[in-house]
């Protein structure tokens, strides 16, 4: 088959995929920059990158592409058209007996081209396996492998170090139980067409029996007697002991004033651009604008070092032995070096709070009728929050002392960003950020 009615077919495909950050633009060219082939036979297995080019900016994605003479039913919503050869062509995703071949490829350190496998030196990887996959994401895709690994395939896939590789075989390695182990990954390269070397697929320790933390807390809320505070108080402390491990794996650094001074411009800048898309922060722009502009002289010093960068409910288990955080990787639209840079870590406790916000108003929002409800989920939210930071200082110690400034204005700066998500996503729900603004801002 040729690259040329391949690549035809990834361009009516790739648009519809969750995972595509294309979706709703209009797709130029599709180019296939490399084809390795895995297996072969019925099923046969490529691993494909593609370079998609989308509102005048260029992407690449990867692939694992499936064929076969027949597609069973239960692999049709994988289907991607029709090859010259008469096989049926698939997201290998979607396939068990597929993804067992990246499976035992880890776990034997296979060598295929330019792909390379790797296991975790004393990583315990069953390549027998029963595959199956997790619903789609907005940018990766999980399988899961019995009951002790989870893959993770990295649709847009970047050079260099990934932070959700490197943060946890870094704590992990130093005997942290506050991270999934990897297990191990493939990675494509060196060379074209990311430079230098860029991680794939992840393998990590699976937690079978772990509940999400976005899952418990709103369950939580919609029981009405049920507390949640202190599970809240304990992610606080794991979440402090998370950034004490972060600082002796990656060390840290100091804003000076003049940092500060630059993050309280970049931050006025975010919110006026946030003022053209979203008219509801205007009332309460003075307020924010304050908070920013008091931020240098009142901060202080400011020690800044790795973070998780996309924290929130969604991000943690919970597991017999306490809180586990997952998804190092950060904001995936964000340059990989941004996510790689050292932060506040702050930024991560803001994130959470707000996390915590959006698990109560969120029922209160679909429940609008019920002022009791709201009352109450409200409450649920303050006990939560402050929870939460208590377990944090608990254990960050002097480090949280005098944080407030600091914390207030990187809530707000969350914030912000939400609002401008909401309404350019989910317009139901921008009552959630303004109003967490509106009370934050009185």
């Amino acid at each position: 088959m040729t690259h040329g009615a391949l690549a035809d077919l990834l361009a009516s495909w790739l648009p519809r995929q969750r995972w595509f950050a294309g979706a709703g633009a209009g797709l130029g060219t599709v180019e296939i920059i490399s084809d390795v082939r895995l297996t072969d036979g019925d099923p046969e297995l490529r691993h494909l990158i593609v370079s998609a080019r989308v509102a005048g900016e260029t992407a690449s994605y990867q692939l694992l592409l499936g064929s076969r003479r027949v597609l069973p039913g239960d692999l049709e919503p994988a289907r991607i058209g029709t090859l010259p050869d008469g096989r049926i062509g698939y997201d290998g995703a979607f396939d068990p007996a597929l993804t067992a071949v990246v499976l035992a490829g880890i776990a034997a350190g296979r060598q295929a081209g330019p792909l390379r496998f790797a296991a975790e030196p004393g990583a315990r990887i069953d390549p027998g396996a029963a595959a199956r996959m997790l619903p789609q994401t907005h940018s990766n895709t999980s399988i899961v492998f019995g009951d002790r690994a989870i893959l993770k395939l990295l649709r847009r896939p970047y050079g260099g170090h990934h932070p959700d590789l490197e943060v946890p075989a870094a704590l992990a390695r130093s005997g942290s139980r506050l991270v999934a182990t990897p297990l191990g990954w493939l990675e494509y390269g060196p060379g074209d067409p990311f430079g230098e070397p860029a991680v794939l697929a992840i393998l990590s320790e699976f937690f079978p029996n772990a509940g999400n933390g976005w899952g418990l807390a709103t369950a939580s809320v919609a029981a009405g007697p049920d507390d949640f505070t202190e599970q809240a108080r304990l992610l606080g402390q794991a979440t402090a002991e998370m950034h004490a491990e972060l600082t002796a794996a990656f060390g840290t650094a100091t804003l000076s004033a003049a940092d500060l001074a630059e993050m309280s411009r970049a931050m006025t800048a975010d919110l006026d651009r946030a003022l053209g898309l979203v008219p509801g922060l205007a009332a309460h722009a003075a307020a924010i604008r304050a908070c920013y502009a008091d931020l240098p002289a009142s901060a202080g010093p400011v020690a800044i070092q790795r973070i998780h960068g996309d924290y929130h409910l969604g991000q943690v288990l919970h597991t017999a032995g306490g809180w586990v955080v997952l998804d190092f990787e950060g904001e995936p639209s964000v340059p990989l070096a941004t996510r790689r840079a050292m932060a506040p870590a702050l930024r991560d406790v803001a994130g959470m709070l707000r996390s915590f916000d959006y698990a109560g108003r969120h029922q209160a929002l679909a429940r609008a009728a019920d002022r009791e409800f709201a009352e109450h989920a409200l409450e649920w939210v303050r006990r939560c929050q402050g929870a939460f930071t208590d377990g944090y200082a608990e254990r960050a110690g002097e480090a949280f002392a005098g944080s407030g400034p600091l914390l207030r204005a990187l809530t707000f700066q969350k914030a912000v960003y939400e609002a401008v998500y909401e309404a350019r996503h989910r317009p139901d729900w921008l009552p959630i950020p303004l109003a967490a603004i509106a009370e934050a801002g009185t």
